[in-house]
């Protein structure tokens, strides 16, 4: 635990110039400078804003260390932060935090915001749960035009977003509607705000709901917030549309990452540290590596036909790099494609069906160019494959065909054997895709090249 938050009162000479400079700054433009400081500095910083200035600081999604500034700031300071920050926001800083650390500011908060907090804190880490927002406009069914406006202006300040109003039942707390402000303000002031509510129930989702099925929900339906609810119909909070922005970017950070092989990183990549660094890459490298050994078995089984026709070894870089870029391209085509809800892991066949005929007609064109620059080499005299350089032009043209083909396949319906398993489809990466290729690939070069070159090289 740090021992500055602890020091109550902590404060340094507030520097004119630096208050001054910071207070013409935007938001913005403070948390990036904020993100280019270390820890310590970067607290130094934050005692010289006005409290309501750091609290607009802290409640923007790019900062990336709140977390371990709150650590250092004195506490009396980090409690009132966290107490003016919206409710979600707080959330993810307190996640970033020691636990014993967070703790003890959980019970120094005042017991509404901790207890909103603790619930927040309860959910799965990218649920909707974990990125909703309890600072929304409710109001019982039978209210009128005129008394929903006056709330929104007694509350507008405290609330995150003014998105909609959300039709709760004063005795069951079940949500029953969700009328948009746009349709508020156009209705007369008596009117019964029900009235204006569509015909058809609101979109919810639970708070165990997967944040992506959450941003295919919204968008699915042109919304700007979703509201969450639990298995009674009791409203919880909602999640807003620029949640659901700052949660796919991380999503998709990961997903990159893990497209590489690497697991994700949760800090940028000049703040990871080295061990950190090398525990998060080694695992995936270690995998690919014993897979790779299965290449170097498949190269021994096939030591005797190589020793016939070193010919053939020239081109099995060639061909095995093929099979591995038509892999990753179908498994990055398939976990976009599962992703978005495009297809479902039933489509497996459809799939299949869609990749086999492709992967042909690419293993085709790509077996037409390997002929042609075979020819033309030993037309050209650039290269001399033989005598049978024909049947070694055959070898390689039919066996970029299985390969790709085998390629395409493969990379298509990994995704779809991950997810099946629970895993993440993103980890059918292309490091991964290219290893199992490279071993497959061999197996099926070498068996055509036994069928062509039977009886003449081999």
């Amino acid at each position: 635990m740090q021992d500055t938050l602890l020091r109550e009162g902590a404060s340094d000479a507030t520097d004119p110039l630096i208050l001054a400079s910071l207070a013409g700054e935007y938001n913005a433009d403070i948390v990036e400078r904020l993100n280019e400081e270390d820890g310590e500095e970067a607290a130094r910083l934050v005692r010289h804003l006005p409290l309501d200035r750091a609290i607009q600081v802290f409640d923007q999604p790019e900062l990336r260390e709140g977390g371990e500034i709150i650590e250092l700031l004195p506490r009396d300071l980090a409690l009132q932060i966290l107490k003016g920050m919206s409710a979600d926001r707080a959330a993810e800083i307190m996640r970033r935090i020691d636990p014993d650390l967070r703790a003890e500011l959980l019970t120094a908060l005042e017991p509404e915001p901790a207890q909103t907090l603790r619930g927040l804190l309860a959910h799965p880490p990218h649920s909707a749960g974990s990125i909703m927002t309890t600072e929304y406009v409710s109001m019982p069914p039978d209210a009128t035009v005129a008394e929903t406006l006056r709330h929104i202006r007694e509350v507008e300040r405290t609330r995150e977003t003014v998105y909609a109003i959300y039709l709760v039942d004063p005795k069951t707390r079940k949500l029953t509607q969700a009328v948009s402000l746009r349709r508020l303000i156009t209705g007369e002031p008596d009117q019964p705000i029900l009235a204006l509510a569509p015909d058809r129930k609101p979109v919810t989702v639970s708070p165990t709901t997967d944040r992506e099925e959450v941003a295919r929900l919204i968008s699915r339906h042109d919304l700007l917030a979703a509201p969450v609810v639990d298995e009674k119909g009791h409203l919880l909070g909602i999640v807003t549309v620029d949640d659901v922005v700052d949660a796919i970017l991380a999503e998709s950070e990961e997903d990159v990452q893990k497209f590489g092989g690497v697991e994700a990183f949760d800090q940028p990549y000049l703040d990871v540290g080295f061990f950190e660094m090398i525990r998060k890459r080694a695992g995936w490298l270690c995998i690919l590596f014993l897979g790779e050994m299965l290449t170097a078995s498949a190269m021994q089984h096939f030591a005797d036909e190589l020793e016939k026709a070193v010919v053939l070894s020239l081109f099995i870089p060639l061909l095995m790099s093929s099979g591995g870029n038509s892999g990753s391209q179908a498994t990055s085509l398939l976990i976009r494609a599962l992703a978005l809800g495009q297809i479902r892991l039933r489509d497996w066949w459809r799939v299949a069906l869609r990749e086999i005929p492709t992967g042909l007609t690419l293993g085709l064109l790509l077996g037409a160019i390997g002929v042609a620059r075979i020819a033309l080499w030993q037309k050209l005299g650039i290269y001399d494959y033989g005598e049978h350089w024909v049947l070694v032009a055959l070898t390689v043209a039919f066996g970029l065909i299985g390969i790709v083909t085998f390629g395409s396949l493969a990379g298509s319906m990994l995704p779809f054997i991950l997810q099946r398993l629970r895993f993440d489809p993103a980890n059918a990466s292309a490091p991964f895709v290219a290893t199992l290729v490279d071993v497959s690939g061999l197996v099926i070069y070498f068996s055509v090249a036994l069928i062509f070159l039977r009886g003449t090289l081999l």
